[in-house]
């Protein structure tokens, strides 16, 4: 069987040739998921990062980033628990990654997928052992948004990584019941109103005690704080979360 796969997976390169996820140019069969001197241009996350999310910040004197910290005062401030534990992040949301990110959105790149797990795996393998993580839970997109596109990026994502971590993902745990608006335009107080009530979880998830979500871009951390309260609502549990880049919140 696997001997199959792999006849089967060389004749798609073939018909499909890989591409290489920064410049989009076909890859030889001597090159692995991305051009080297592609490679280059992608700015990975570095120290200092927030604690709590993973996003850059501007000294290691800042505990957490603008939007963390805010998130955290509000929990103090209200007695709340904090389910969010921590988050990590390949790439900064700058240069050359953004149009990659397009184009795994938007184009059908679903293959570049292959390389964020990798990078995923170098880079956080570790990490991602030491959170006891039991489950990878995809950001999920709402059904009318999916049936236009096709596929779901943080799916394909997460795909690859459960692949590449033995893993399971569990793609329905988590549902979007709501079509939320775009929220690349929306301020922290709209974002949050906006994810109000949009995700739904299913009781079976009480069987987890550490889950990874996974999804394409993180900015200000309400979308993954949105299905951390619906699974909080279920149980008892640590949230995790890693993105392939991590933009800048309001």
């Amino acid at each position: 069987m696997g001997r199959f796969t792999e006849i089967y997976r060389e004749i798609l390169d073939v018909i499909f040739p890989p591409r290489c996820p920064v410049c989009d140019g076909i890859l030889s069969p001597y090159e692995h998921l991305i051009h080297s001197d592609c490679k280059k241009k992608l700015i990975e996350i570095k120290q200092p990062v927030c604690m709590r999310c993973g996003k850059t910040v501007v000294t290691e004197r800042h505990e957490y980033c603008d939007d963390c910290k805010r998130t955290v005062e509000d929990c103090r401030k209200y007695r709340k628990k904090d389910f969010y534990k921590q988050g990590k992040a390949l790439f900064g949301y700058k240069g050359s990654i953004k149009e990659s990110m397009y184009r795994f959105k938007y184009a059908n790149r679903r293959e570049y997928a292959a390389f964020f797990a990798e990078t995923a795996v170098d880079k956080y393998a570790e990490w991602i052992r030491q959170c006891g993580i039991e489950v990878i839970v995809p950001v999920p997109m709402h059904k009318r948004k999916r049936r236009e596109r096709g596929y779901n990026q943080a799916e394909c994502f997460g795909r690859q990584l459960s692949e590449k971590t033995g893993i399971p993902m569990a793609r329905g745990l988590v549902r979007r019941v709501k079509n939320t608006e775009p929220l690349k335009q929306l301020g922290y107080v709209e974002r949050k109103k906006n994810l109000d009530g949009a995700f739904q979880v299913l009781d079976s998830i009480v069987k987890y005690d550490h889950i990874l979500i996974v999804d394409d871009i993180y900015t200000t951390g309400s979308t993954i704080e949105s299905i951390g309260h619906a699974i909080a609502k279920k149980g008892e549990c640590s949230v995790y979360a890693l993105c392939i880049c991590t933009g800048q919140g309001k």
